[in-house]
């Protein structure tokens, strides 16, 4: 399962990637929308890299739910840009949905996972 895990992640950051690259050949000419792009990018990297570092830190809850606040607001606002375009199933927003879904997922069970009595 933590293998799985980490290829999320590591497809969550991919996703970041192309975010950026998208958000630039979309609005290069317009810097007033594209920083906003690419700060979008930049946040979903973050949360990507948290994803994964949550993965080699199977006792932190703390971080475990950091995670999970972070994919469930990524998915907020990846539903609101589907709402913008009036298409919840276009691709962009979708894959984001699933990825950060699947990471929350297992931010919540490794939140909610009872830490080993010694």
């Amino acid at each position: 399962m933590k293998a799985i895990d980490r290829v999320f992640g590591v497809l969550l950051g991919v996703g970041g990637i192309l975010h950026g690259v998208g958000s630039w050949a979309a609005l290069h000419a317009q810097p007033g929308y594209l920083i906003w792009g690419i700060a979008a990018s930049f946040a979903v990297l973050l949360l990507a890299a948290i994803n994964l570092l949550r993965t080699v830190r199977p006792g932190d809850a703390a971080l475990a739910w950091i995670c999970f606040a972070g994919c469930v607001t990524w998915i907020g606002f990846c539903l609101w840009f589907g709402a913008i375009i009036h298409n919840f199933f276009d691709f962009r927003p979708l894959i984001h949905i699933v990825l950060a879904a699947v990471l929350a997922v297992f931010s919540l069970r490794a939140a909610t996972r009872r830490p080993l009595q010694g």
